[in-house]
């Protein structure tokens, strides 16, 4: 099974897909971190963001393994652990230019798309992301668009980086929702997708609503689309 939930920033995704895979045994795929770890590398390398080909060439370049396994997340670019510092402000300050080169996201798309194939066996994963549904995984059993108000997205990234500005706060959620926008569409639903508003639910009242789904997803056979 696969499920796919997209959504823009602070809305829940990560914590709720984890939720939903650990409730249901299933693998988990944070699709974001792998376009952290290619900004993390771009700039390690000293690459301007802005030279899009050789961004690109950086992406197909490097060695990137991420944990699928719920309860223990790790992403390891080039043999370095980098699962803390693709979280740093100074790399989602500039992630945004790497989501929007088309090359990198074509090359991460065919990533994530081998690691979902991988999971099958395993009995399937939880996918979330910005473009899940539309791009990565056209075929999964269940599609979700999680959407919050801006100013509960505002408040959750800010719960869980207390480090953030106000304006660093509104720089990740507003700006980079903007500057996606126009490579991936996360802000309306995809044909066949539940949109959940999580405004005003707990994070395990959304895990409840999504296995919920799943579960009855789990009785209606389909083929994978080609």
């Amino acid at each position: 099974m696969i499920i796919a939930v997209d959504g823009p920033s602070g809305s829940g995704k990560s914590s709720t897909a984890r939720g939903v895979a650990t409730r249901l045994g299933l693998r988990f795929l944070d699709t974001g971190a792998t376009y952290r770890a290619v900004t993390w590398s771009a700039v390690e390398h000293g690459l301007d963001l802005d030279d899009t080909a050789a961004v690109a060439q950086r992406a197909r370049d490097l060695r990137l393994e991420v944990s699928t396994d719920p309860a223990h997340q790790f992403v390891i670019a080039d043999g370095t652990d980098v699962t803390a510092a693709i979280r740093e402000p100074r790399i989602s300050e500039v992630v945004s230019k790497i989501a929007t080169n088309l090359d990198v996201r074509k090359e991460l798309v065919r990533r994530q798309r081998e690691i979902i194939d991988d999971a099958q066996p395993t009995g399937g994963i939880v996918v979330e992301g910005r473009d899940i549904a539309t791009v990565v995984a056209t075929d999964a059993e269940l599609k979700v668009l999680l959407t919050a108000d801006q100013d509960a997205r505002m408040a959750r990234r800010g719960a869980q980086v207390s480090s953030l500005t106000a304006e660093q706060l509104r720089d990740q959620i507003v700006r980079r929702d903007a500057d996606d926008s126009t490579v991936s569409e996360f802000q309306v639903a995809s044909d066949g997708a539940v949109t959940i508003d999580s405004t005003h639910l707990t994070l395990e009242e959304v895990i409840d609503v999504i296995s919920k789904l799943a579960k009855e997803a789990e009785t209606v056979p389909r083929g994978r689309e080609a």
